[in-house]
C-alpha cells in the first residue's frame, strides 16, 4: 500500500523530513523548508502530489515529535521510515496482546475476535506512517502495566512518551488516572513530570534552531484548519470523502450546521457535559480493575469526540475491548448490547469498511440540500463520528449505573459470580 500510492508514509514524510531540518538547523515550520529537504533526496522519491506537498509546506506537530524522530532522520530514508514502520507494527501487537491477556480472563473469545478486527484494519496507519500507530501503542502498553501493577516504571515512560508526541490521543487516559486515587495520581504526576521535561528539551531545541518557529506553526496550523483544508471537519473538505477523514464530533454537526461559531461550541457542549459527569464518577470511585477498564472504555471515544482526529487514532478503542468482554462475562441483555455497541466501534471506524462506504457515498451522489440528504450524508459519510458518541454514552451509563460498585467487583452481581470476579480482579 505505502508504494502502490504516491502518497505512501506521507505523515512519516511530514516529520521525518521535519526533524532532518531541525538537525540541519533550519527552520522545520517554515513553508516549504521540510519539502526542501524531501526534495533533496530526489532519488528516493517520485515529485510529491498536492496533497503530499501541502504535508511537507505545513509541519503541525509538536517540537517533541521530533526528539523521536530524529534518530530515524540520521539514517537515509529506506531504511529509516522501515525501521518506524516495523515500530509502529510491534507496538500495536504488543498493545492487541496486552488488551487480550485482560480480556481474556472474562471471554477469550469475545476479545480475541474484536482484537483480530481491529488489527486487521491498521492499513492506513502503518500505510502513512502516522505516529498514532506508536503513540496508541505507547499508551495501551501503559494503562496495562498501571492497572495491572507491573513493570510500572515502563508503563509512566510509555504514557509519558505518548502524551508528548499526541496529547489529544492520550490526554484524557492520563486525566484518568490523575484523578483515580492516591497512588495511581503519583504515578500521574510522575508522568506529567517526564513530559515537561520532554516538552521543554524539544521547545529549547527548536527555538535555538528556529527562534519564530511558534509563529509559522501556528500559521500552519491556522492554514491547514482554514475551510477547504486538510483538518477541516466538513464534507466539504479536501480528505471529507475518504476513509482518512477527520472522526471528531464537528465532522457529523457540520453537515448540518456549516458554520464554525456552531459545530464547534456544539461539540463542546456536548462532550463536556459527558466529561463532567465522568469526571464526577472517577473523582467518587474507590478504585478497581474492574471499575478502570468501565472508566477508560467510557472516555477514549470522547477523546475521539472532543477534537480533531483520524481512524488511525480511533485505534486507542483497543482500551474497550477488555470492558465489553467484562460487560459479556455477567451474562444477560447487557452482554449482546455491548458486544453490539464494540463491533459496530470497531467496524466504523476500520480501514476497510470506511473505505468501502466512502466508495459507495461517491456513487451515490448523495446531496445535501435536504434534511433526509444531510442524515444520509452523516450515516454514509460520518458514520464513526456517530458511533463513538454512541460508545461513549453507552460505557459512561454503565460507569455511572455502578455507583456503588466497590474494590470487590461490580455491583449487582451474585454471591458466586462476585467470588469468582474477585478471583480474576
Amino acid at each position: 500500500m505505502e508504494r502502490a500510492s504516491p502518497d505512501g508514509m506521507i505523515d512519516f514524510k511530514g516529520t521525518f523530513y521535519a526533524a532532518r531540518c531541525v538537525i540541519q538547523h533550519s527552520d522545520p515550520y517554515k513553508d516549504g523548508e521540510p519539502l526542501r529537504a524531501y526534495l533533496a533526496e530526489q532519488n528516493d522519491h517520485s515529485l510529491p502530489s498536492d496533497v503530499l506537498r501541502q504535508a511537507l509546506s505545513q509541519n503541525i506537530y509538536l517540537p517533541t515529535t521530533f526528539i523521536f524522530i530524529a534518530p530515524f532522520a540520521l539514517l537515509p530514508w529506506a531504511l529509516g521510515h522501515l525501521l518506524w514502520m516495523i515500530l509502529s507494527a510491534g507496538s500495536l501487537l504488543l498493545a492487541a496482546f496486552l488488551m487480550w491477556n485482560r480480556g481474556s480472563k472474562y471471554s477469550p473469545l469475545i476479545s480475541g475476535t474484536l482484537i483480530c478486527f481491529l488489527l486487521a484494519n491498521c492499513e492506513a496507519v502503518l500505510a502513512t506512517g502516522n505516529p498514532a500507530g506508536l503513540v496508541v501503542g505507547l499508551c495501551v502498553v501503559a494503562v496495562w502495566c498501571l492497572i495491572e501493577e507491573r513493570f510500572v516504571p515502563a508503563g509512566i515512560v510509555c504514557l509519558a512518551v505518548a502524551l508528548a508526541i499526541k496529547p489529544h490521543d492520550a490526554g484524557l487516559v492520563w486525566l484518568y488516572f490523575l484523578l483515580a486515587g492516591v497512588p495511581h495520581r503519583r504515578r500521574a504526576l510522575q508522568t506529567l513530570l517526564i513530559t515537561v521535561v520532554l516538552v521543554l528539551s524539544a521547545f529549547l531545541w527548536v527555538s535555538h534552531v528556529a527562534p519564530y518557529w511558534m509563529q509559522d506553526w501556528h500559521s500552519n496550523l491556522s492554514a491547514i484548519s482554514a475551510p477547504g483544508g486538510i483538518n477541516d471537519p466538513r464534507p466539504a473538505s479536501v480528505t471529507g470523502n475518504i476513509a482518512g477523514m477527520v472522526i471528531d464530533l464537528q465532522a457529523a454537526i457540520s453537515v448540518f450546521w456549516d458554520l464554525p461559531r456552531i459545530y464547534n461550541p456544539a461539540s463542546y457542549l456536548i462532550c463536556g457535559a459527558l466529561l463532567l459527569a465522568w469526571t464526577i464518577r472517577t473523582l467518587r470511585s474507590r478504585f478497581s480493575r474492574r471499575g478502570a477498564w468501565l472508566a477508560l472504555a467510557a472516555v477514549v471515544p470522547l477523546t475521539m469526540l472532543v477534537t480533531y482526529h483520524r481512524p488511525y487514532d480511533a485505534k486507542l478503542l483497543m482500551l474497550t475491548i477488555p470492558a465489553c468482554a467484562i460487560l459479556w462475562a455477567e451474562g444477560g441483555p447487557i452482554r449482546w448490547i455491548a458486544l453490539a455497541v464494540n463491533t459496530a466501534g470497531l467496524v466504523l471506524t476500520g480501514d476497510i469498511p470506511l473505505a468501502v462506504l466512502g466508495i459507495l457515498a461517491n456513487n451515490l451522489h448523495v446531496s445535501t440540500a435536504g434534511i433526509y440528504g444531510k442524515v444520509l450524508t452523516v450515516l454514509l459519510m460520518r458514520p464513526a463520528s456517530l458511533i463513538l458518541l454512541v460508545m461513549g454514552v453507552f460505557y459512561l451509563w454503565e460507569y455511572l449505573r455502578r455507583a456503588q460498585e466497590t474494590g470487590c467487583g461490580l455491583a449487582q452481581t451474585t454471591p458466586e459470580r462476585s467470588q469468582s470476579a474477585l478471583k480474576l480482579d
